[in-house]
């Protein structure tokens, strides 16, 4: 009689290890879950990065083209104010130069005035020119009896009068003219000053008083002593 083994005949299933996980298995396939899962936010992070700095770099070209153009507007106000300066003077200086050729003409005229020859067509010919020169800001100055000014005058003749009390204009050979604040040509004028010794001194006029002074007190005190004596002697 054969003896059975107990439990030989009946074999154990064989385990499914697909089915069934181990801890092991479980742990190994969570491990590729979390770091599938990790791998996306890395990259998230270094775009963010790559953005923040793209974005640094579009705003330094962004203030470096701003100073380009704040410097370019600077210079092109600063060139269109030049060309203005510029422009006024050489204006103001062809003025000038016209002016000063029409000068000798406008000393005819004047001249014409004052020995009454400014008649007829003449005389309209030469207030038409007068009054064009005015216009172009043409002035003229210069009137005797004004005190001599030799940033504006010319002395072309000197003498002395006792009724001046500084150097005076006495008479305007030729009238100066100017142009606003330029002057371009200056007053051609006689000066007249103070007589030498006209008026005396004012130390000379009190010594005087004070000597005519003296006089009369001596005077007076030469009286009251012939009064106190009795006066001469009497016969």
């Amino acid at each position: 009689m054969t003896e059975e083994t107990p439990g030989f005949d009946e074999q154990d299933e064989p385990t499914d290890v697909s089915s069934g996980d181990t801890p092991e298995a479980a742990e190994s396939k969570a491990a590729p879950s979390a770091e599938e899962g990790a791998a996306p936010a890395g990259d998230d992070a270094a775009a963010d990065v790559g953005l923040t700095a793209q974005l640094d770099q579009a705003r330094a070209a962004l203030n470096e083209r701003t100073a380009d153009l704040q410097r370019l507007q600077a210079e092109f106000q600063n060139y269109r104010r030049r060309v203005e300066r510029d422009r006024v003077a050489v204006k103001e200086i062809a003025v000038a130069n016209l002016l000063t050729e029409l000068l000798p003409v406008l000393d005819d005229i004047g001249r014409a005035r004052e020995h009454g020859e400014l008649v007829g067509g003449f005389k309209s010919v030469a207030e038409s020119t007068e009054t064009v020169a005015a216009k172009m800001g043409l002035q003229q100055f210069g009137k005797e009896g004004e005190p001599f000014d030799p940033t504006i005058h010319e002395a072309l003749m000197h003498s002395y009068a006792p009724d001046v009390t500084e150097t005076t204009c006495v008479a305007i050979l030729q009238p100066g003219y100017r142009i606003g604040e330029r002057t371009i040509r200056p007053a051609r004028v006689a000066v007249a000053e103070p007589q030498p010794g006209a008026q005396p001194a004012k130390g000379e006029s009190d010594a005087d008083g004070k000597g005519k002074g003296k006089k009369s007190k001596d005077k007076t005190a030469e009286a009251a002593d012939d009064k106190e004596s009795g006066g001469p002697e009497e016969g």
